[in-house]
């Protein structure tokens, strides 16, 4: 036999045992390296072959690609349940229950389900070499949500002009269901009817919040539209004025009494609901005390009181760019609970025995009165530790070294370091925003960081390795992206960075904290900072105890923000009934309270990431035209993003606008790449953009390059509708206009996220 038919054959043996794999996998998934793993192929050259062979079955559509490199076989069930995905730019899907396969609806097959509803859908047989669809055939259940936009009342009919990326189409509204709105206002609206044979949905006013482009209509409408409470319940705040401290002989009987030791908060400068304190005294045998004080507030909100079921539907306070939305009533966060000086409170303590070398040698946890002596902003807490002079200057200095050993401990055991500086800005008395400046995490603020760490740790370490297992709430941080890891390590050795993919947790972070640490101030410590970021996994609450993946703890909770976040609360009640000996609760209730809480978490910081966005829209709208250095954050096959220099704010350079040349979208090295001159846009680069439009309804700022071959265009070449130019242009209201509102409304792909473990 020739080396030609002898090829042949082992080729046309590896392709009939990857077939009788593939035909075995009735509903499961399956990528080349479970292929790979079942028929024993362990070389390079034979994987790759059969990652070939997967693509060329999928595109000949014997099997079906779900997801980059992720395969099934196409043995579905002609009707199947989901939930309906909705675009505006009319790219609707459904996720399948069985296998969270996602399948294309178009309009027309859509039934006008709404995103988020349960539907029924009838698959279509597929077609070899094009994409499979599914039309929806029942909507099961219909998720209660509602629409934000801007009302416009005509002689005849009003509608909402909707802000939402779901809706393409605008909102059709009886006059007799406009609560008073008036055209220019911001309205909340609910979809009561969308007839079958109807392009656009009927619905009703549920509130009007203002005029569209006042700030605070326009911060009301961001917490409206991730779903979010933007006024407290009369009711809730009745019942919270009814508590007093009530601090009497008889409960202060009852706690450990600390009201003599030197005591004192750390917090921001604005901060109101003071919920953690830290205490130090030097004990006779040379060792140092320190307590860990965080306000006791579930000695006040008792469980299903209407102020819990508030705080537990709230679940966080949100952080706005201007405000705080409380989670509990201000009776409570700012007064009461709030540990302000010279007043005694109530807390529940991690106290520690500590030596000179911050090794801590004994704890307890403990139910305590407190009274806080001084309360300091972390500006002047820093003094004090730059100085060596100020109140209290042998406690904070005293402190602040116990906290940097602590803190070189925990990077030494593979702790993550993401040190970013955090936007604010400066806000004239109308909300409007007037500069820009960074708030960087300086000594004082690391040092409370650490000792919140540390409580919480010895808290989920107390609990987690209890001889008895109990149900409770872990903070946990799963491990990195391995294929991201894998990216990233080959990019990183291009700057000469070596970044381990693999090893233990400690061994991974370490490498990924030296490149970390010696990138800074390079040209492509953006690039890579990104990189190391995206790579990281999301922090979750749950009963399943993985370990935190980013603090390199293998047991960690939230104990010491009870004020803001329900967790914390949560924590604090399973430890009082397990150091009273209780038996565990139902871990299955528990995990569902962990996954709401999770979940409204993660649209607290949807909300603040859209309202930093839109100020940074209206601020940049005051500068139009002008110049600026910046660097690629984002890339996109629409455009690339970029983040300027001077203020952190981002904008979007579309590719429509790349004029020199056709670029394609290179996403495993995060670059556009021209056809014909090569050039190359790549994440990192620096790059000089012009203000072109600052547009208030989608929270987009658009940029224009500048270089050599494009200079700045001049103001009346520039576009940039207001508020009041959209609501005064003629003509009636969008039918189906799919538009691109998907490729520019809350897409930018660089957010910043810095590493703050104590909020």
């Amino acid at each position: 036999m020739s080396k030609s038919n002898k090829k042949d054959t082992k080729v046309k043996r590896l392709q009939d045992a990857i077939d009788a794999y593939v035909n075995s996998q009735v509903n499961g998934t399956f990528n080349y390296k479970q292929v790979s793993a079942a028929l024993g192929a362990s070389t390079p050259k034979l994987q790759r072959a059969i990652a070939m062979y997967l693509a060329e079955l999928a595109y000949e559509g014997v099997i079906v690609e779900v997801a980059p490199g992720k395969y099934k076989t196409p043995k579905r069930a002609v009707i199947a349940t989901g939930e309906f995905v909705r675009r505006s730019s009319g790219k609707n899907s459904v996720i399948l229950d069985d296998d969270n396969e996602t399948i294309f609806v178009a309009e027309r097959n859509s039934k006008h389900a709404l995103n988020g509803d349960r539907v029924s859908v009838s698959i279509a047989a597929h077609v070899r070499g094009k994409e499979p669809e599914a039309e929806v055939i029942k909507i099961i259940e219909k998720k209660a949500q509602t629409f934000i936009g801007t009302l416009r009342v005509e002689r005849h009919y009003a509608y909402l002009l909707t802000d939402s990326k779901y809706l393409a189409t605008d909102i059709f509204i009886p006059k007799s269901k406009l609560k008073g709105g008036v055209t220019g206002d911001k309205a909340v609206v609910r979809i009561t009817n969308w007839p079958e044979d109807a392009t656009n949905p009927i619905g009703e006013v549920v509130d009007i919040l203002g005029k569209t482009g006042e700030n605070n209509a326009e911060m009301h409408s961001i917490l409206a539209e991730f779903g979010l409470p933007y006024r407290y319940p009369e009711a809730v705040e009745k019942a919270a004025a009814k508590i007093d401290a009530g601090i009497t002989d008889e409960v202060v009987a009852q706690r450990e009494d600390m009201r003599d030791v030197t005591t004192f908060t750390i917090d921001p400068k604005d901060a109101k609901d003071f919920d953690d304190a830290l205490s130090i005294r030097k004990l006779p045998n040379g060792h140092y005390e320190v307590g860990v004080h965080i306000a006791d507030v579930t000695h006040y909100v008792r469980p299903d009181s209407i102020i819990d079921r508030e705080a537990q539907d709230r679940a966080t306070s949100v952080y706005l760019v201007d405000r705080v939305v409380p989670m509990l009533p201000e009776h409570l966060s700012n007064g009461i609970c709030s540990l302000r000086p010279n007043e005694d409170k109530l807390t529940f303590s991690v106290v520690f025995e500590m030596d000179e070398n911050a090794k801590v040698l004994k704890s307890r946890i403990v139910r305590t009165v407190i009274r806080s002596d001084r309360r300091f902003t972390y500006e002047e807490a820093q003094e004090v530790i730059e100085t060596g002079k100020g109140d209290y200057a042998d406690e904070v200095l005293t402190l602040d070294k116990l906290a940097k050993q602590l803190r070189q401990r925990r990077y030494e055991n593979g702790s993550v370091e993401f040190d970013r500086a955090e936007v604010k800005f400066e806000i004239d008395k109308d909300g409007h925003p007037t500069g820009v400046y960074f708030k960087e995490s300086k000594d004082a603020n690391k040092l409370i960081e650490e000792f919140m760490l540390l409580a919480n740790r010895t808290v989920a370490t107390v609990i987690g390795k209890s001889k008895k297992q109990k149900a409770f709430v872990y903070r946990v941080h799963d491990m990195p992206d391995q294929e991201r890891l894998v990216n990233l390590s080959a990019l990183a050795r291009n700057f000469g960075f070596k970044i381990k993919p693999t090893g233990t947790p400690k061994e991974v972070n370490r490498s990924i904290n030296k490149m970390l640490e010696g990138v800074k101030g390079r040209g492509e410590e953006n690039f890579l900072s990104t990189l190391a970021v995206r790579s990281m996994a999301k922090a979750v609450y749950t009963t399943e105890n993985i370990g935190h993946y980013g603090l390199g703890f293998d047991y960690y909770t939230h104990f010491t923000s009870p004020i803001r976040r329900y967790p914390d609360m949560m924590v604090h009640r399973l430890l009082e009934r397990y150091l009273n000996g209780g038996r565990s609760v139902n871990v299955e209730k528990l995990e569902e309270d962990c996954k709401h809480s999770s979940d409204m978490e993660q649209l607290a910081a949807n909300a603040e990431r859209a309202s930093i966005k839109f100020k940074q829209v209206e601020y940049m709208g005051d500068h139009l035209g002008e110049v600026y250095d910046g660097v690629i954050s984002g890339v996109t096959e629409w455009g690339l993003f970029v983040e300027l220099d001077d203020n952190k704010c981002e904008g979007l350079v579309a590719v429509r606008d790349l004029a020199d040349d056709y670029y394609d979208y290179d996403e495993k090295n995060y670059c556009l790449v021209g056809r014909r001159n090569g050039n190359r846009y790549r994440l990192g680069d620096n790059v000089k953009v012009q203000v072109a439009r600052a547009n208030l309804d989608k929270k987009q700022l658009d940029f224009l390059l500048v270089d050599e071959k494009n200079p700045p265009r001049s103001l009346d070449m520039l576009e940039a509708p207001s508020v009041a130019e959209v609501l005064s242009t003629s003509g009636k209201p969008k039918k189906n206009g799919y538009n691109d509102r998907d490729k520019t409304t809350g897409t930018e792909s660089s957010k910043k996220y810095g590493t703050s473990y104590r909020r």
